[in-house]
């Protein structure tokens, strides 16, 4: 049987393919042997487990895929079946270097990045040397920003060459164990609302973990911290970009990123459908295989339909991507349709395995607290579709005029 994200193989170049198929088998026989790893817990696994990980994937050629040896990056549509490939274990993004926040990070600085920052900063993220943090959202209790950036409330201030930051941020993936840092920090001094990027070192005094979060999900390593800043001093050649362009940046950042949540995801679910789907044939009630009982063959059935209609929205966003647009738009669209139709995915394989399907004898109960988790993060599915309700009101406001 062929799986959802193989069939058919279209839109993606040969060198795409084949960097997939290595990808692909990579994490099936050396990632996934790693999931009941002590070390894996549930702030993520281990330092010493992803040295180890990544120590493998750079021996068999497969760290950082999407980026090439000659520093070029992968088209979007080529980056969505490598991804899709890396997500097959929620560990195997972690593995190869396709994981958020460094994914999204690498292709910011990739972007934006002065080349001296790109040789400290950069360089170090796509050899699998460094993890980065992208400190943005910060604690509601603050009244600060998360899906509403205008909410942003650490500020820099100019001092003499220098830019000294405060604040507090929250949810921040990786920051344990981190040694990049991108800070965002409100700079306007009149009315209208500006931010701007940092580039740090980390670790760092004046950057201190509070506290660490248990969160429903466990994949990333270091896991969601809360963090509070206290006089961070960054000289102004540490400014990422334009001063007051932060915001710019971020969507420069954050669409693709939303996207690229999709392809890991839907990796991840793939692999959920296919364990729950031999469960479902080796299985046995009332005189034959489960997956002969028609409220389960259905599910399956509706599986298969959510991950096609998944992988076609990913593909038409990376082709508006691949175009040079931001595709805001898509990127929300396609955000809120996938990490919808991937939970659902998830549901059904914890309902077909019954209650195997809610123990961690298999990978299917983590995919599901993974992708539910997804449904929040990168924006929730409201705050999307509030975003295009909005669109088409002013679309449909200016046709009437």
């Amino acid at each position: 049987m062929n799986h959802p994200d193989q069939a058919p193989r279209t839109g993606a170049s040969e060198r795409a393919q084949a960097i997939a198929d290595r990808v692909e088998a990579f994490v099936r026989d050396v990632v996934a042997p790693f999931e009941h790893d002590p070390r894996y817990g549930s702030h993520g696994p281990s330092e010493e487990m992803v040295h180890e990980m990544r120590t493998l994937a750079r021996a068999a050629g497969v760290m950082t895929p999407h980026i090439l040896p000659d520093g070029s990056h992968l088209s979007q549509r080529e980056t969505a079946l490598v991804l899709k490939r890396s997500g097959l274990s929620p560990l195997g993004p972690v593995a190869v270097n396709t994981a958020a926040p460094d994914e999204g990070n690498m292709l910011l600085l990739g972007k934006v990045a002065t080349a001296e920052q790109q040789a400290r900063y950069l360089a170090p993220l796509v050899a699998g040397e460094a993890r980065s943090a992208f400190f943005m959202t910060e604690p509601a209790a603050d009244g600060g920003a998360g899906s509403d950036p205008s909410m942003l409330q650490t500020t820099a201030q100019r001092d003499g060459d220098d830019w000294v930051i405060n604040g507090r941020k929250a949810f921040i993936t990786g920051a344990v164990g981190a040694r990049v840092g991108i800070v965002m920090a409100k700079t306007s001094s009149g009315e209208a609302l500006a931010a701007t990027m940092f580039l740090v070192e980390l670790p760092h005094p004046a950057i201190r973990v509070a506290r660490v979060l248990d969160t429903i999900d466990g994949a990333m390593p270091g896991g969601h911290a809360v963090i509070e800043i206290d006089n961070l001093r960054v000289p102004s050649r540490d400014v990422l970009g334009e001063v007051d362009q932060g915001f710019k940046y971020a969507q420069v950042r954050l669409s693709p990123a939303r996207l690229s949540h999709c392809m890991r995801w839907h990796g991840a679910a793939t692999r959920a459908h296919e364990i729950a789907t031999a469960y479902a044939v080796r299985r046995h009630a009332f005189g034959k295989p489960l997956i002969d009982h028609e409220g389960v063959g259905f599910m399956l059935a509706d599986n298969l339909i959510d991950l096609k209609q998944a992988e076609l929205m990913i593909d038409w966003c990376a082709d508006v991507l691949d175009t040079g647009s931001l595709g805001t738009t898509e990127s929300s669209m396609t955000k809120v349709a996938v990490s919808d139709a991937l939970f659902r995915v998830a549901d059904r394989c914890v309902q077909v395995m019954g209650g195997t399907g809610v123990t961690r004898d298999t990978i299917v109960e983590q995919v599901f607290r993974e992708i539910r988790a997804f449904r929040i993060y990168d924006g929730p599915t409201e705050v999307h579709k509030w975003a295009l309700a909005k669109k088409i009101k002013r679309e449909a406001s200016g046709a009437h005029r």
